[in-house]
């Protein structure tokens, strides 16, 4: 994580020409697979990318997030990269319909030569043919469904962060192999990314003999009363591929009113220590918390200051943004100007050897990301966040 401690030391430096004389150069994790050389860089490197987030609503705090550590690694990477590259804001609300508005919208604008974002998987299912049709990338952080990538109908769209048949089957796995109960009841939240996720665990529930109680609730609603009067004495488990934070915080406090002792075990959108604090549940997420991640401690300190405090979403968006922020640097290199296409097919390209994430970034031929995983999380007393090793 070199590259991190150095891009995190160039915001830090007092004045922006200061943080260009200090940190201009090679760059050793460039996102392409290389040009000639031979052609002369564009100097004046411009361009603009769209930055798709669930800035208000319902999960404003998840999109508040994705947003100020998108704004951080274009701020980082222009010192590095002499770039001069601006971010478009558009609000989705992790709403199909209101991502799909985005979406026209920033099509419309030839100047955005990029997406970072959308943050659910719904929402890319939405905007999937938009971008499709206008050769828009779109670099996703933390939408995880299966079908984004493998029916090939949305070529344009990548990811850093694994699918759900990875995370489903490793969950379940974990539930079996470890709290061993007799029954599970799994409750999607009615959208693609809940249903896909809630689809890839079930089977390996049932066929390791567990009884598996499948139930579906509205992101919309509030009160699990009449949900939780369900969960019978044998239910050890109660699996949540949920998105929204708060409804898990609500979903455990009802299990408490009515003295029932399953264990939650949830997935990316719990992952908020703020929100989702039920003790001894668990949270498996599709980034790690970049606080333990070796070689982020200056980027950890710098986010913290800027932002307080954070989860997984933000460093997955982070990352995100560096990818396309390293095309469009890689296109300058070359001596082009940033578009759509030459912008998308350095994109296909990229190659990075580190990341915020602890892991190198590079692409298969469906824009998924090689060699991605899991992380495992328990929560403690008070609220805390702990890793589970080799889960």
């Amino acid at each position: 994580m070199r590259k991190a401690r150095q891009m995190a030391t160039c915001l830090a430096l007092p004045a922006l020409a200061l943080g260009v004389a200090a940190c201009g150069g090679d760059d050793d994790e460039g996102a392409t697979a290389g040009g000639s050389g031979s052609q002369q860089a564009n100097t004046n490197c411009t361009a603009q990318i769209g930055v798709m987030a669930p800035i208000t609503g319902q999960v404003a705090q998840i999109g508040g997030e994705q947003l100020n550590f998108a704004k951080l690694a274009v701020e980082q990477d222009n010192a590095k990269n002499k770039t001069k590259i601006s971010v478009v804001e558009g609000d989705t609300q992790l709403q199909p319909a209101q991502a799909t508005t985005v979406a026209r919208q920033f099509v419309a604008n030839d100047k955005i030569v990029a997406i970072v974002g959308p943050a659910g998987s719904q929402e890319v299912s939405a905007i999937g043919s938009q971008i499709t049709r206008a050769k828009l990338a779109a670099v996703a952080g933390s939408a995880t469904a299966t079908d984004l990538t493998e029916k090939g109908t949305f070529p344009t769209f990548f990811r850093v962060v694994p699918r759900d048949d990875v995370q489903g089957p490793q969950d379940a796995q974990y539930i079996v192999d470890n709290i061993k109960p007799k029954a599970v009841m799994l409750v999607d939240d009615q959208t693609s990314y809940s249903t896909g996720l809630a689809d890839a665990i079930a089977p390996v529930l049932e066929q390791a003999g567990i009884k598996v109680n499948r139930e579906s609730v509205s992101q919309k609603q509030t009160d699990f009363s009449s949900l939780v009067s369900k969960v019978t004495p044998d239910t050890g488990v109660v699996v949540l591929p949920w998105q929204v934070a708060a409804n898990a915080q609500q979903f455990g406090q009802n299990l408490k009113e009515q003295n029932k002792s399953a264990i939650i075990f949830g997935t990316d959108g719990l992952y908020s220590p703020d929100q989702f604090k039920i003790p001894d549940s668990y949270v498996s997420s599709f980034a790690p918390d970049i606080t333990s991640v070796p070689g982020d401690e200056e980027i950890v300190k710098i986010a913290t200051e800027k932002f307080g405090s954070f989860g997984t979403f933000g460093p997955g968006t982070y990352a995100a943004t560096h990818v396309v922020n390293e095309a469009i640097a890689a296109v300058c290199k070359e001596g082009g100007t940033p578009s759509r296409e030459n912008v998308l097919e350095q994109i296909r390209k990229t190659n990075l050897s580190e990341s915020i994430l602890g892991q190198p970034i590079k692409f298969d031929e469906k824009g998924d990301l090689i060699g991605a995983k899991f992380f495992l999380f328990k929560v403690g007393e008070g609220g805390k966040y702990e890793l589970v090793p080799n889960a």
